[in-house]
């Protein structure tokens, strides 16, 4: 679904300034839908696939994905490609929306266009994650602002901004260090003096993992064992596919009651849904 809307779009994403900037006027002229006309399309686009319904909500709703990515600035990554990220979220939330729950589509498809940027951001800010956990995650996305206020931290203030953020003062103080270090290069690098450049590869011996023979056993199987799960979820229907999804398979991994309200069922058939799935899908990967 989603490269389809990609083709129907018809819009490159620049990457020069001046091509962003045209860009950005580009989406500016495309008309906000308004709620009759919006679900309109979304009727059609769950009754009959029509593609150009989906090209219509998509387009319409760009200048939101272009507001929403500035605010994203300060991480320093390319204004564009986090446009791009929060269109791939935008055209995922365009398949999953569902007229009959009775919100707009820019209220629904915010999730998935942070969501998408959020992935890349963590991907791309530096060469070692900074944000492996779920509170770790939050809290990046938060500390900047927090640290914007408070300058360095206090003791008080680790705990005020742990409060603040429902995380533990450790994990406050261990994001503050990462976010404080420095990205070091693996290999040498050569500089004026003649002393011989500080580096990793001066005294980290290469693991047993490094053995290219082990590397490519390791990469099949992994390969496999996703190939196999990917033809799995393709047998399930598109609610029960979705549910899996949100609740295994996203980094955000939505609630039972949230998925509820998605799809206007009650928590505990939700439930039910999923545990069909999973024993579906332990069969099919059997």
């Amino acid at each position: 679904m989603s490269n389809a809307l990609v083709t129907t779009t018809n819009l490159t994403l620049p990457v020069a300034s001046d091509q962003l900037g045209s860009y950005l006027q580009q989406i500016s002229r495309f008309p906000i839908l308004s709620a009759e006309r919006e679900r309109e399309l979304a009727l059609r686009l769950r009754a009959d696939n029509d593609l150009e319904a989906a090209r219509e909500l998509v387009l319409s709703h760009l200048r939101f994905v272009a507001k929403i990515a500035r605010g994203y600035a300060g991480y320093g990554l390319p204004l564009a490609d986090l446009i791009q990220e929060g269109g791939i979220g935008l055209m995922k939330a365009v398949r999953r929306f569902d007229p009959d729950m009775g919100v707009r589509l820019v209220s629904f498809a915010v999730h998935w266009i942070r969501a998408e940027m959020h992935e890349y951001i963590l991907r791309n800010w530096r060469i070692v994650k900074v944000a492996t956990t779920k509170a770790q995650r939050k809290l990046f996305f938060n500390l900047r602002s927090s640290k914007k206020r408070l300058g360095w931290f206090s003791h008080e203030e680790v705990q005020s901004v742990a409060e603040d953020l429902g995380v533990s003062p450790e994990t406050v103080l261990e994001m503050e260090s990462r976010l404080s270090g420095q990205d070091v290069s693996f290999d040498p690098v050569e500089t004026d003096s003649e002393e011989t450049a500080w580096s990793p590869a001066s005294y980290l011996s290469a693991p047993l993992s490094a053995d290219p023979l082990t590397t490519l056993e390791q990469a099949d199987s992994s390969d496999h064992s996703h190939g196999k799960l990917h033809d799995a979820l393709e047998q399930l229907d598109d609610r029960t596919r979705t549910i899996v999804e949100q609740r295994w398979l996203h980094d955000q991994k939505s609630t039972l009651h949230e998925l509820a309200a998605q799809f206007g069922v009650s928590a505990e058939r939700i439930r039910q849904l999923e545990n069909n799935a999973m024993k579906k899908l332990k069969k099919l990967m059997a």
